[in-house]
């Protein structure tokens, strides 16, 4: 059984700083790409970020310049560093791994972007 764990969501003020974590856990052997999602109130769930295992990286247009994935292989986490963060970031962030021919969702992590 794959465990995904998101942490590191909270609340901030526009222009801030926040980091997001995730870990995958279980009998896994490689995990094919890893990535970021996030959904708003009232809005459908939408890529923010992934990266794959050799380290190609892909960006949505609203978090290029802002955002960074990056990924720790031997510890099977991924890391969101969001910076200038504005209030339409505001959304709950999920984790999603692809490993095999298998995919898995974390639990989701609240960021709230607000003066």
């Amino acid at each position: 059984q794959v465990q995904v764990v998101e942490s590191g969501g909270g609340s901030v003020q526009p222009g801030g700083s926040l980091r997001l974590s995730c870990t995958a856990s279980g009998s896994i052997f490689v995990i094919n790409v890893m990535g970021w999602y996030r959904q708003a109130p009232g809005k459908e769930r939408e890529l923010v970020a992934s990266i794959r295992s050799g380290g190609s990286t892909n960006y949505a247009d609203s978090v290029k310049g802002r955002f960074t994935i990056s990924r720790d292989n031997a510890k099977n986490t991924v890391y969101l560093q969001m910076n200038s963060l504005k209030p339409e970031d505001t959304a709950v962030y999920y984790c999603n791994i692809h490993y095999e021919i298998f995919t898995s969702w974390g639990q989701g992590t609240q960021v709230t972007v607000s003066s």
